[in-house]
């Protein structure tokens, strides 16, 4: 699948809509007039786009996620790590501890998602 890429406008827009689908393109344009103060043409011109990127779809106004928020986040960071550290988690995880101490919760949380993923 093709990487997709979302400016700050259509990330903020595809939260909107992954925290409230299935949702009516009726109840976005409302949901985004409060939220963004937009108008109708461009809550249906970002939805266009988002929907066009494969990331949702738009059936008899009807709006739904093709990927769901974990899905493409999950994504977004495995081509991070891929395009940046060439692959390499423990590159990844060297570079983001050598600025942030990690707690002891966060440690545990990391061996458990380490031991979960080598079963």
């Amino acid at each position: 699948m093709a990487e997709i890429q979302l400016g700050t406008v259509e990330s903020c827009f595809a939260d909107l809509i992954w925290e409230k689908e299935p949702v009516t393109t009726g109840e976005l344009v409302k949901l985004a007039s409060d939220a963004f103060s937009w108008k109708r043409t461009t809550t249906y011109t970002v939805l266009r786009r988002l929907c066009d990127k494969e990331l949702f779809q738009n059936n008899k106004g009807t709006v739904t996620a093709l990927l769901s928020r974990d899905e493409f986040y999950a994504r977004q960071s495995r081509e991070y790590v891929d395009q940046t550290f060439a692959g390499s988690l423990p590159a990844f995880l060297a570079a983001f501890t050598s600025q942030k101490k990690l707690s002891p919760e966060e440690i545990a949380e990391i061996r458990d998602l380490i031991d979960r993923a080598g079963e």
